[in-house]
C-alpha cells in the first residue's frame, strides 16, 4: 500500500510540475548612448538553465514557466550587468519592450577577480562578488574596497588564502593541483578579454561547481559573448610594471556561424617600485567559436602569456634602517646592467575545446578538454666551496660583530662583548658595496693560464628550480530546469598530471664546468645520483635533483535548487578521489634506497555537503544563510617530505576537514545597498612543509646530531579557525554624489597545536643514522595568522558629472596585522640544551614569553583618489582613467616571518638582547605613493 502511495505522488507530481503552460518573455537590447541594437548580449533567468544570447537587432525570446517573480539578467563585456524583475505569474506573453545598457568603459579599471592574486606577481590584488539571485554585482562596495584599497596592504578577505576559491574557465577548474591555487602568471595582461564573469561568495551555489568557501568565479570565454569592435589600451603605472598596451578585436557572430576574438599585449619595467625588480610580459588570446545549428556551437580558446619577473627581498630592521623599504639584496650590476639573481620565469599556453549543446528551452550540457604544459622556473646562485654571495649574510652585517657574547666553556656567562670597531668597519665596507658582486663571482670561476685568466671549475653558478608541468583536463557541466521551481546542476572534472622537477643550470658564470656534488658530504653520500657519479654539468644539463610527481584526481558534485515567490533554498553534493605517486629519477647517495624509481601511490576520498536558504523579506530585502563540511585531500607539495630527494610521505597525512556558515542580510533600492555578513571558518588536520637552515636545535644527550643544517620542517594536525563580519554600504547622496562605507571585522587564529617533524639531511653523514625527528606539539593555539590585516575599514566619495566625468576619493584604516611565526621555536625542544639535553639553566617562562610573542605590525592609514572622463567621438569611445594610491607616502609593513635559525632559547635570548639581531625577523613592505594611467580606446 505504501508504495502505491509513493507511485502516485511522484506521478502526480511530475505531471503537475510539467503540465504548466509555458509562456514568452521577449525583448530588444540596445546600447544606452547610441541607441543602436547589441547584438550577442546573454539573456539569462536568475537560478534557471534558460539562456539566450541576442540577435543582430537586438531581440531576444526567452521560454519560461510562469512564476509570481523571476529575476532577469543582461550581461555584455564593456556594458553594466542589468538586472529586471519579472512578473509572469499571469500566464501571459510579456513583452519587455527596449533594454538599454550603460557602458562601463568610464570605470575603467583592472577586470575584478574573486580571489585575491599572489602579491609578488600579480597587477593587482582584486576581489569582487555576486550571489545568485540576490541582485548583487561585483560592483558591491566591500569587494570592491578590498581589491582596489585594501589589496595593496596584502589584505585577504575573510582571511582565505586563495587554495579557498575556485577559479573556473568555462567550466573547468583552473587551481592548480601541486598547491591548490590558480597559477595568476598564466593570466596576467589578459584583464580585456577575461571580463565576462560570473561570481558566487562564500559557501552560495554555483551552477558548476561544489566549490571552496571562499567562493567560486567562472571566466567565460565564448565568442559569441564578447562585444562586437576594437579597442586599444595604454597604461602607464610605477608598481610591477611601467608600461602596458594592449589592443583586441571581436568580430561578433557572423551569417556563417563563425566568431573570433584576438587580443596581444604586453607589459614590461627596467625597474618597478623596488630596486632591480625588471619586468616583462607578452600575452596573447584567441578564441574561435562555430555556431554548427542552433543547439551545438564549438569554442575553441587558446593563450599564451610568458613572463619574467625580478624578485624582490624580505629585509630584517637592521638593513631597511642602512638602506631604505625599496632596498633588495638580490641584484647587482653586471657591465654597467642590473642583474638580478632571482627571476621568476613562467610560460604555460593553454589550449582548450569546448562544446556548447542546448537539448531544450531548459537544459544545456557544456563539455570542455583541455591540455596545458610549460614550465615554471625561479633563478638563484649555487655554491660549492666558496663564501656567500649574498650581500646581507649575516656575517657581513655590522649586526655579527655588535652582538657578539663572551663564552665559558660553552655555557653562556651573560658577558655582552660586542665588537664595535669590527660591526663599524663592516657597515662602512656594506654601504659601499650593498650590492651582489659578479664581477668577483666571475673572477672566483677563473684560473691564470699562459693567456692571461681562463674558465676553470665554476664556484659559482646560476641555476633554475624548474617545474614542467603536464595537465590534460576533461569536463562536462549539466543545467537543466526540471520544474518551474526546481533546477538541477551537475558536473565532473577529470585532471592527469605529469609535473617534472628538477635543478636546471642557466649559467656557469665565466666557468667550465660545475660538479654534481654536494660538497657538504664525503664519498657516495655527496653524489646526486649514483648511477652517474662525480658528474661535471655544463650549461642547459639538470642537475642537483630530479623527479616526476604524477597524480589524478576526478571531482563530481550536483546540485539541486528549489525556488518559490517567498523563499529559496539549495542542496549540494560532492565527491573527489585523489592519486598521487612520486617517481625519482636521481639515486640520490644520501637516500640511496628511497630516491630512485616511483614511491606508493598515495589515495584520497573525499565527500561534501553543503546547503542554503534565502528568505525574501520584501523586494528590497533579503536574508540568506549558507554552510558547508567537506574534507579535501592535501595538496601535491604537501604529501611528500622531501619530494626533492626521496620518496618520503608525511607521516600521519590525511585530508582536510573543513566546515563553513554564513548569515546575510542585504537591503537594495534605487539609493541605499546594504549587505552585513557574519561568517565563520573552520579547516582542520592541514599540513604545511617549508625549509630553513638551522642551528642547535638537536639534542645529543637523546641521540640527535647537533650539525647545524639545511632542514625541512612539516606540520601535521594544523587546525585554523576563521570568524568575522563584513559591511557593505553604498549610499546615492543625490543622483551625482555617492558615498560607500566598507568594513571588515575579524579573527583568524590557529586552533590547534601541531604536530612538527624535522628531517635532517645531514645526519645521514653517520650511515644508517635517523633522519627525521618528532619535535612533538608547536603551541601555536591561539596565535594569530600571519599575512593578512584582520581588520579593515573604508569610507569613500564619489562624484559623477552628467558629462560623464567622476572623481573618487577614499580613506583606509586596516590594523591587527601579524608575522608569521617559527613553530619549531613554540615547541618544548626551545628550551633544551642541545649540547647536554638538558634546559637551559638561565631559561624562566618570562623571558620566554617575551621572546616568542607575536609581532604586530603598526595600524595603517591610506588615502587613495580616483577619476576619469569618457567621450563619444564619431562613434568611437575614448576612456581615461586615472588613480593615486598612497597620496601621503606612507611606508609600512605588509608581511613578514620570524627567522627559524636560532630554534633554542638560549641562541634566540643571546641575539635577541644585543639590541641588534643578526637572526632578526624579515619583513615585506608595501608600495609608497603609487599611480596608475589609463587609456582605452574602443573602436
Amino acid at each position: 500500500m505504501v508504495k502505491k502511495y509513493v507511485v502516485f505522488f511522484f506521478i502526480w507530481f511530475f505531471n503537475f510540475s510539467f503540465s504548466q503552460k509555458e509562456i514568452t518573455v521577449t525583448g530588444i537590447v540596445i546600447d544606452a548612448r547610441t541607441q543602436n541594437p547589441l547584438e550577442s548580449v546573454v539573456v539569462t533567468i536568475q537560478n534557471t538553465a534558460v539562456m539566450q544570447l541576442t540577435s543582430k537587432i537586438g531581440k531576444f525570446e526567452l521560454h519560461i514557466f510562469p512564476k509570481k517573480e523571476q529575476l532577469l539578467l543582461l550581461r555584455n563585456q564593456g556594458y553594466k550587468d542589468f538586472l529586471l524583475k519579472v512578473q509572469s505569474n499571469l500566464k501571459e506573453n510579456i513583452d519587455l519592450g527596449i533594454l538599454q545598457l550603460e557602458d562601463t568603459y568610464s570605470d575603467e579599471v583592472p577586470a575584478a577577480l574573486i580571489t585575491l592574486s599572489d602579491n609578488d606577481f600579480s597587477d593587482d590584488n582584486s576581489s569582487s562578488e555576486m550571489t545568485s539571485g540576490l541582485l548583487q554585482s561585483s560592483r558591491d562596495a566591500f569587494m570592491q574596497a578590498s581589491a582596489f584599497n585594501w589589496g595593496q596592504a596584502r589584505f585577504r578577505v575573510r582571511g582565505l588564502d586563495s587554495e579557498n576559491a575556485i577559479t573556473m574557465l568555462n567550466g573547468m577548474p583552473m587551481n592548480k593541483i601541486y598547491d591548490g591555487r590558480p597559477q595568476w602568471g598564466n593570466w596576467g595582461g589578459l584583464n580585456n578579454v577575461l571580463r565576462n564573469q560570473e561570481f558566487s561568495i562564500g559557501t552560495a551555489a554555483s551552477n558548476y561547481t561544489f566549490g571552496g568557501i571562499l567562493g567560486t568565479q567562472q571566466i567565460f570565454t565564448r565568442a559569441s559573448l564578447y562585444r562586437k569592435g576594437e579597442s586599444f589600451t595604454f597604461s602607464g603605472s610605477n608598481t610591477t610594471y611601467l608600461w602596458r598596451a594592449v589592443a583586441t578585436y571581436a568580430s561578433g557572430m557572423n551569417l556563417s556561424g563563425w566568431a573570433f576574438v584576438v587580443s596581444a599585449g604586453k607589459r614590461w619595467a627596467d625597474e618597478g617600485y623596488f630596486e632591480g625588480t625588471s619586468f616583462n610580459a607578452d600575452s596573447f588570446f584567441i578564441s574561435v567559436e562555430k555556431k554548427v545549428n542552433k543547439r551545438h556551437s564549438l569554442n575553441f580558446t587558446g593563450f599564451y602569456t610568458p613572463n619574467s619577473r625580478g624578485k624582490n627581498s624580505a629585509n630584517t630592521n637592521e638593513v631597511t634602517n642602512l638602506m631604505g623599504e625599496k632596498y633588495n639584496s638580490y641584484w647587482g650590476f653586471q657591465n654597467g646592467e642590473k642583474r638580478n639573481a632571482r627571476v621568476k620565469n613562467v610560460e604555460e599556453p593553454l589550449f582548450m575545446l569546448n562544446h556548447y549543446f542546448k537539448i531544450d528551452d531548459k537544459t544545456n550540457l557544456n563539455s570542455g578538454v583541455m591540455y596545458q604544459f610549460g614550465k615554471v622556473g625561479n633563478s638563484n646562485i649555487d655554491y660549492q666551496n666558496a663564501n656567500s654571495p649574498d650581500p646581507v649574510y649575516y656575517r657581513k652585517m655590522p649586526s655579527y660583530f655588535s652582538s657578539l657574547y663572551a663564552k665559558d666553556q660553552g655555557e653562556f656567562s651573560g658577558a655582552f662583548t660586542p665588537d664595535y670597531e669590527n660591526a663599524e668597519n663592516n657597515k662602512t665596507a656594506f654601504l659601499a658595496n650593498p650590492r651582489i658582486n659578479w664581477d668577483e663571482l666571475y673572477f672566483a670561476n677563473q684560473k691564470l693560464g699562459p693567456n692571461g685568466y681562463e674558465p676553470a671549475q665554476s664556484h659559482y653558478v646560476l641555476y633554475e628550480d624548474r617545474t614542467d608541468d603536464k595537465t590534460l583536463a576533461v569536463n562536462s557541466n549539466l543545467n537543466t530546469q526540471i520544474t518551474p521551481n526546481i533546477s538541477f546542476d551537475g558536473s565532473f572534472t577529470f585532471k592527469k598530471l605529469k609535473s617534472h622537477n628538477f635543478q636546471y643550470l642557466l649559467d656557469l658564470l665565466g666557468g667550465a664546468y660545475f660538479e654534481d656534488i654536494d660538497p657538504f658530504y664525503k664519498g657516495n653520500l655527496s653524489q646526486s645520483d649514483l648511477q652517474h657519479p662525480n658528474r661535471q654539468v655544463v650549461k642547459g644539463d639538470v642537475y642537483g635533483y630530479n623527479y616526476n610527481l604524477l597524480a589524478n584526481t576526478l571531482d563530481v558534485f550536483t546540485q539541486f535548487k528549489f525556488s518559490y515567490n517567498k523563499t529559496e533554498f539549495f542542496l549540494t553534493q560532492s565527491y573527489s578521489l585523489s592519486n598521487y605517486q612520486r617517481e625519482g629519477l636521481y639515486q640520490n647517495g644520501l637516500y640511496a634506497t628511497t630516491s630512485l624509481g616511483k614511491s606508493e601511490n598515495v589515495n584520497f576520498e573525499n565527500f561534501g555537503f553543503k546547503g542554503g536558504f534565502t528568505y525574501k523579506i520584501s523586494g528590497k530585502q533579503l536574508l540568506f544563510f549558507n554552510a558547508a563540511h567537506f574534507t579535501r585531500a592535501p595538496s601535491l607539495r604537501n604529501t611528500f617530505s622531501n619530494a626533492r630527494l626521496n620518496n618520503n610521505i608525511v607521516d600521519g597525512i590525511e585530508s582536510e576537514n573543513t566546515s563553513s556558515a554564513e548569515a546575510n542580510y542585504v537591503y537594495r533600492s534605487s539609493k541605499l545597498k546594504l549587505r552585513l555578513t557574519a561568517y565563520y571558518a573552520a579547516i582542520k588536520n592541514s599540513s604545511k612543509t617549508s625549509y630553513f637552515y638551522a642551528e642547535g636545535i638537536f639534542d645529543n644527550g637523546s641521540g640527535y646530531d647537533p650539525t647545524n643544517a639545511f632542514v625541512s620542517q612539516t606540520l601535521t594536525k594544523l587546525d585554523k579557525k576563521n570568524t568575522g563580519a563584513e559591511l557593505s554600504f553604498e549610499y546615492q547622496i543625490s543622483s551625482t554624489f555617492k558615498t560607500t562605507l566598507s568594513a571588515a571585522f575579524g579573527n583568524y587564529v590557529y586552533s590547534s597545536n601541531p604536530s612538527v617533524t624535522i628531517t635532517n639531511d645531514a645526519n645521514r653523514s653517520k650511515d644508517g643514522a635517523q633522519t627525521t625527528f618528532d619535535f612533538g606539539s608547536a603551541f601555536l593555539k591561539n596565535y594569530k595568522q600571519p599575512g593578512t590585516p584582520q581588520q579593515a575599514y573604508s569610507f569613500g566619495l564619489e562624484y559623477r558629472d552628467p558629462k560623464f566625468w567622476w572623481i573618487g576619493g577614499n580613506i583606509n584604516y586596516l590594523a591587527e596585522s601579524y608575522i608569521d611565526v617559527s613553530p619549531i621555536s613554540r615547541t618544548s625542544q626551545f628550551y633544551i640544551n642541545p649540547a647536554n639535553g638538558f634546559p637551559f639553566p638561565e631559561a624562566t617562562s618570562e623571558r620566554g614569553n617575551e621572546l616568542l610573542k607575536q609581532e604586530k605590525f603598526q595600524p595603517i592609514t591610506l588615502l587613495n583618489f580616483n577619476g576619469g572622463k569618457s567621450w563619444r567621438i564619431h562613434k568611437k569611445y575614448i576612456g581615461l582613467f586615472a588613480s593615486i594610491n598612497n597620496v601621503l607616502g606612507l611606508i609600512y609593513k605588509t608581511g613578514g616571518f620570524e627567522q627559524a635559525r636560532n630554534a633554542n632559547f638560549r641562541a634566540l635570548n643571546q641575539d635577541m638582547t644585543s639590541g641588534t639581531p643578526s637572526f632578526g625577523s624579515r619583513y615585506y613592505y608595501g608600495y609608497g605613493r603609487t599611480y596608475f594611467l589609463n587609456l582605452t580606446i574602443g573602436l
